[in-house]
C-alpha cells in the first residue's frame, strides 16, 4: 500500500468533551515513512498502542473503564484521538504531523461536533498526496477471539479489510444496529464519518452531575431520551452503532499499518478495543 500524507497543515479548534479545555491542532505532512505522530510541548508521541495513556481525562474517570483513547508520556497526555485516527483510517492517510497547541500537559482533541467528519473533511480540503515509499498492512493469519461478559471482538484473516459492529442496547431507546465498512473511501464518509458520539439522558444528567458537560447543551451532543434525540436528530439510520464502529477503526488504527482482516465487534467499548489492538501486534511479531 502506498504511503499517503497530507498535501499542506490545516487548524482545527475547539473544546475537549470532558476536559471542556479549548486546544487546536495543526495536522501536517509528515514525509518521514514514520506514521502519524502527535507533538505537544517538547514530546513527540507515536500515534501507537504502545503510547497508550491510562491516565484519566477526568478524574470521575480514575476508577472506571476508558471513556476515550489517550496516548502519552511520562509528562504530557493527549485525550480522545479515536476521532482523528478514525479519519486518517478513514482516507487512507498513513503518516502525519498533528501539532497540538494548547497551555495544558494533559490536553484533549476538540470534540467538534463528535463526529470524524469535521477532521476527514479539513484533511480533504488541505488535500492528501501519496509519497515515494509502502507500508506493509498487518495481516491476520489466525483467528482472535476478545471477550468480556456479553462483549466480544472477533478478529479473523481476509484478504480485504472489513470492520463490524453490533450494538445492543437493552431497555433503552436506541436500536439494536449492526453496521459494517468495507474499506473504501466514500462509504467512510457518507456512512461513518458522520457519526456522532452519544449518551442515554441519565447518563448524561449523571456525568453533568459529577461536573463533567457543563460546557455542552442537548443540541451540541447527541443525547438520546426516552423519544429518541433531545433538541436534535439522527443523522443517519443507526447513528449509534456508527460512531461505535468509527471509535473502533480509530482505536485499532494504534496498530500503527493498515489491517487486513475481517473484525467483528460486538457491544464492545475502548478497553477491549486496545486489548485487540495489542494482541494483533503480538500475533504479528510471532
Amino acid at each position: 500500500m502506498q504511503r499517503t500524507t497530507i498535501a499542506q497543515p490545516v487548524t482545527l479548534e475547539g473544546t475537549g468533551l470532558f476536559s471542556a479545555r479549548p486546544c487546536s491542532l495543526v495536522i501536517g505532512p509528515n514525509e518521514t515513512d514514520t506514521g502519524i505522530l502527535f507533538e505537544l510541548g517538547d514530546d513527540l508521541i507515536p500515534a501507537h498502542i504502545e503510547s497508550l495513556s491510562l491516565r484519566p481525562v477526568h478524574p470521575v474517570f480514575a476508577q472506571l473503564k476508558p471513556r476515550c483513547t489517550s496516548i502519552g508520556s511520562d509528562t504530557h497526555t493527549i485525550a480522545t484521538i479515536e476521532h482523528i485516527m478514525s479519519a486518517f483510517v478513514g482516507l487512507g492517510v498513513t503518516d502525519a504531523h498533528v501539532l497540538i497547541q494548547s497551555e495544558d500537559h494533559h490536553t484533549e482533541i476538540p470534540i467538534l461536533d463528535g463526529s470524524a467528519i469535521p477532521f476527514a473533511q479539513a484533511m480533504i480540503d488541505a488535500g492528501l498526496t501519496t509519497l515515494d515509499s509502502e507500508i506493509e498492512p498487518i495481516v491476520v493469519r489466525e483467528t482472535i477471539v476478545i471477550e468480556e461478559g456479553d462483549a466480544s471482538i472477533v478478529i479473523e484473516p481476509s484478504e480485504t479489510p472489513h470492520y463490524r459492529y453490533t450494538l445492543e442496547y437493552p431497555g433503552t431507546p436506541i436500536p439494536d444496529a449492526t453496521v459494517e465498512w468495507r474499506g473504501d473511501r466514500d462509504t467512510y464518509l457518507s456512512q461513518v464519518a458522520p457519526a456522532r458520539t452519544f449518551s442515554l439522558e441519565h447518563e448524561a444528567q449523571q456525568m453533568q452531575g459529577a461536573g463533567l458537560f457543563t460546557h455542552l447543551t442537548t443540541s451540541d451532543m447527541l443525547v438520546i431520551g426516552q423519544n429518541g434525540p433531545i433538541d436534535n436528530a439522527y443523522r443517519l439510520e443507526g447513528e449509534c452503532a456508527r460512531h461505535k464502529l468509527l471509535d473502533l477503526i480509530g482505536d485499532l488504527a494504534l496498530v500503527g499499518s493498515p489491517i487486513l482482516a475481517s473484525i467483528s465487534a460486538t457491544r464492545s467499548g475502548h478497553a477491549m478495543a486496545h486489548r485487540a489492538a495489542r494482541t494483533i501486534l503480538d500475533q504479528h511479531k510471532n
